[in-house]
């Protein structure tokens, strides 16, 4: 099973129907449902992505996108060790950045999933773009002439 994090452009593109990643957003964060896979996010990301979905879309469908998210996603912690090692380490630029590498680490993460790959440069954990992803991590998993999943509708 693999364990990916998804940062909170990610979860932007889909609550706010960005298009053109959309279509790939929302196939990656369709991977919940895949036995296959463990889909992470941190509370920050599910805070900035309220952020933006409630200016597009209103307080009420947002609550409603994301208490499916709540469901589907799991949440990794953001804890004191997060904190001291984001502070400790020199090549973060980004202390929000660094607070959700470390929370992903922390879960085991094998790849962050992101637009904003650079954001990441400090550390280990792969980084790819929604794109990328899927044809390194998905495709190849898929059987030919097997129907892909119809991805949900946020």
């Amino acid at each position: 099973m693999q364990r990916i994090f998804l940062d909170a452009n990610i979860l932007i593109s889909v609550l706010c129907n960005e298009y053109p990643k959309y279509p790939f957003c929302a196939r990656v964060l369709s991977l919940c449902d895949d036995r296959r896979f463990e889909v992470y996010t941190s509370a920050l990301c599910l805070t900035i992505g309220a952020h933006f979905s409630k200016k597009k879309s209103g307080a009420r469908l947002t609550k409603e996108k994301m208490a499916l998210l709540a469901e589907k996603l799991k949440v990794t912690t953001v804890d004191q060790e997060c904190v001291t090692k984001t502070v400790a380490n020199k090549k973060i630029e980004d202390f929000e950045d660094g607070l959700e590498y470390y929370s992903a680490e922390k879960m085991d993460c094998t790849c962050i999933v992101t637009y904003d790959k650079h954001d990441f440069h400090f550390g280990d954990i792969e980084v790819l773009n929604a794109e990328d992803f899927l044809i390194q991590h998905v495709l190849p998993l898929n059987k030919p002439g097997r129907k892909a999943k119809r991805t949900a509708r946020f």
